[in-house]
């Protein structure tokens, strides 16, 4: 006979290992006899039967040869595995949906060449001018919300941690971090454009870009700073370094890693914007190296996501149109260099903490 105590079974037996495959057959077989018995059909119907039978199935079995305790454990690791599932299956069908659609259309004309003289409704043509309209938006906003974010944050953490106006600014940040993309673009069309009267260019795209990067870069990097000791911040003090030092030889080295790796989730962040730039940079068929405007002429830059909506237009939904894969070829380009920053990212993270 079995002893429990509190739903424990004290006889020490657990399921074999090979009883979650076990369990999954067994959901398997009754999905499979209830969808043939019944009207039921479709594969999300198919799934979400399985995995409510499976879940059962494994919890029933934990329960009577393990014990109530064990159940539970198994229960919410389910749950916890479940979760991280479902999170993922949307971001690999995106990603399998995009690359399939998109790898057909990369070539090396598409990559070299603008869509200057190219009729949009024919083939060839490529997104070489919004690629650099792209890079260029980005990096100037980078460059003005890296270190304007990572100053604010500084202060916040090192400075200002019982200051009234700190708490105003972390406010404030945490209300610009959901602020619509649209809004930031509307804000710059109206001070940089109507007031100051500048034209449309990459560099008016930019300045919305930064709104929306910078309250990123501040949160990332308030919480890379507090994740540093303040056991080594004391000992810079007793040895008799000022504050300015310790921050800038003690504090920011120890956090540089997650700093950058901010930074340029903010960058990626961007990159897919399209509302405030569609407002700020329009578009433009040739290829543009100077995102500026200074003077009375509009200096319109393309970019990737307003060259993918342009694209999207053109094809009218025609799958079989060459705008159409110039679109999905755009999209992944895009991919890509997101990818390829989150990577740089990491790598810039990994020589930090070795070299520290």
């Amino acid at each position: 006979m079995s002893t429990t105590v509190a739903g424990v079974s004290l006889r020490g037996q657990k399921l074999p290992s090979w009883a979650p495959i076990g369990c999954a057959v067994l959901a398997a077989l009754l999905t499979l006899a209830i969808f043939a018995v019944s009207s039921v059909s479709g594969h999300a119907e198919f799934g979400v039967l399985l995995v409510s039978l499976f879940i059962v199935i494994q919890t029933a079995a934990s329960f009577f040869v393990e014990g109530r305790r064990q159940a539970k454990n198994r229960l919410f690791t389910t749950f916890v595995y479940g979760a991280f599932l479902a999170a993922m299956v949307p971001l690999v069908f995106i990603l399998e949906t995009v690359v399939s659609k998109g790898i057909g259309g990369i070539s090396g004309g598409f990559l070299s060449h603008s869509m200057f003289l190219i009729d949009p409704s024919g083939k060839g043509g490529g997104a070489y001018h919004a690629i650099v309209g792209t890079l260029e938006q980005g990096l100037i906003a980078g460059l003005i919300a890296a270190p304007l974010g990572i100053l604010a944050a500084i202060y916040l953490v090192e400075y200002g941690r019982r200051a009234p106006f700190a708490r105003v600014i972390s406010f404030f940040v945490d209300i610009m971090v959901g602020v619509p993309s649209i809004v930031a673009g509307l804000f710059v069309y109206a001070l940089w454009i109507l007031v100051l009267g500048f034209q449309k260019s990459g560099f008016a795209g930019s300045l919305a870009l930064f709104i929306i990067m910078m309250p990123l870069v501040i949160r990332s990097t308030e919480e890379m700073l507090r994740l540093v000791p303040a056991e080594l911040r004391e000992a810079s003090y007793a040895l008799g370094i000022p504050k300015w030092k310790t921050i800038l030889r003690i504090v920011l080295p120890s956090a540089i890693g997650g700093i950058v790796t901010g930074v340029m989730l903010g960058l990626a962040r961007i990159m897919g914007e399209t509302a405030p730039l569609l407002l700020l940079v329009g578009g433009n068929s040739k290829i543009n190296f100077n995102p500026f405007s200074f003077g009375s002429t509009p200096n319109p830059q393309m970019s990737l996501p307003t060259y993918i909506n342009e694209q999207f237009g053109i094809a009218t939904g025609n799958p079989d149109a060459p705008a159409f894969h110039r679109a999905w070829a755009a999209a992944l380009t895009l991919i890509v260099i997101v990818m390829l920053l989150n990577g740089v990212a990491r790598l810039i993270a990994h020589l930090t903490r070795a070299r520290a």
